[in-house]
């Protein structure tokens, strides 16, 4: 029965609430490194933009960033630096649109995008020769982690794929995303929601088939992926789109090392995003859930790092 008691005791004083411990990282974290970026093809004449920090150290730790993030997030910074200083080569791959230009085909990037880390990896593999690969997502990224070690029968891992982390993750997507309809929640919603309008305006420069007549009059997520995400995906509505994402499925499939850290007061996780059967049947998967943290949080009193990125080295360096 791996669920794992934590022992994060929570954020600074004025870290007052989970709405705090996740706007304030967010706001005012900024961990500097230094990457390197490579533009690799995808097997859809797509391309995925890496940024890599290689010190020609043997492991390889492998980052999956969250919805409207990238490879330049602090959460996703902070992991590559803490890693790169202790032995390990980073990827830190974008999620097609982010963090970079848009990319050729119709389809954009979504919480089931398992396809493009295994890219990541076995480009990885072809060109450095790892002899360990280990993952970390966050949130959404942390969704396509979860994902991606699941689908072992149909897509076997190779065998230099060691173990994985997930921070703050949706592990079941259409709970998630009922969160969004809190008026509490309301914030991040709107904040996600004007980005990807951006995108979608973007996009419908290149193909002219997208109507974006009225987009701008779009009020929320459901509505927005009801009208773009799920059409453009070949859904016929956002709630078969979630499901398709919705990587819990593939949870009773990993056989391999995984550390789930979700929160208790996260606002964007509710039912089974905590997924304690899972834990409680399979070995493989180590859930910890702290009382606090928020969402991608878990601040700590006078540290560079958090204690989720901090569990995370501990986990994936233990043998």
């Amino acid at each position: 029965m791996p669920i794992v008691e934590s022992k994060y005791k929570g954020p600074p004083f004025y870290y007052f609430n989970k709405h705090a411990e996740t706007i304030i990282p967010s706001l005012m974290r900024k961990v500097d490194v230094s990457y390197t970026r490579e533009q690799i093809d995808t097997p859809d004449n797509d391309f995925l933009n890496v940024d890599w920090v290689i010190n020609g150290h043997r492991r390889l730790l492998v980052i999956s960033h969250g919805l409207e993030g990238g490879s330049d997030r602090h959460y996703v910074t902070a992991l590559a630096k803490l890693f790169s200083s202790n032995g390990w080569d980073i990827a830190a791959w974008n999620n097609r649109t982010c963090n970079g230009e848009m990319n050729k085909t119709i389809k954009l990037y979504h919480h089931a995008a398992s396809y493009d880390i295994r890219t990541v990896v076995n480009h990885a593999l072809e060109t450095q020769g790892y002899d360990e690969v280990c993952l970390a997502g966050i949130s959404m990224g942390g969704g396509q982690t979860l994902r991606f070690m699941g689908q072992g029968e149909e897509f076997p891992l190779p065998k230099q794929v060691k173990k994985a982390v997930a921070i703050s993750v949706p592990c079941y997507l259409p709970h998630s995303v009922e969160t969004l309809y809190d008026k509490s929640n309301k914030l991040y919603e709107q904040r996600f929601l004007k980005k990807l309008i951006v995108k979608i305006k973007a996009k419908a420069q290149q193909f002219s088939e997208i109507n974006i007549e009225g987009i701008d009059d779009i009020r929320n997520l459901e509505e927005f992926d009801n009208r773009y995400s799920a059409p453009l995906n070949d859904f016929e509505s956002a709630k078969a789109f979630y499901e398709f994402c919705n990587p819990y499925p593939f949870m009773q499939n990993i056989d391999r090392p995984t550390l789930i850290i979700n929160a208790l007061n996260d606002p964007l996780l509710k039912g089974k995003c905590y997924p304690f059967e899972l834990a409680e049947t399979n070995s493989n998967i180590f859930l910890e859930t702290p009382k606090r943290g928020g969402h991608v949080g878990f601040a700590l009193w006078n540290s560079v790092y958090t204690y989720s990125e901090k569990r995370a080295f501990e986990f994936l360096n233990k043998s």
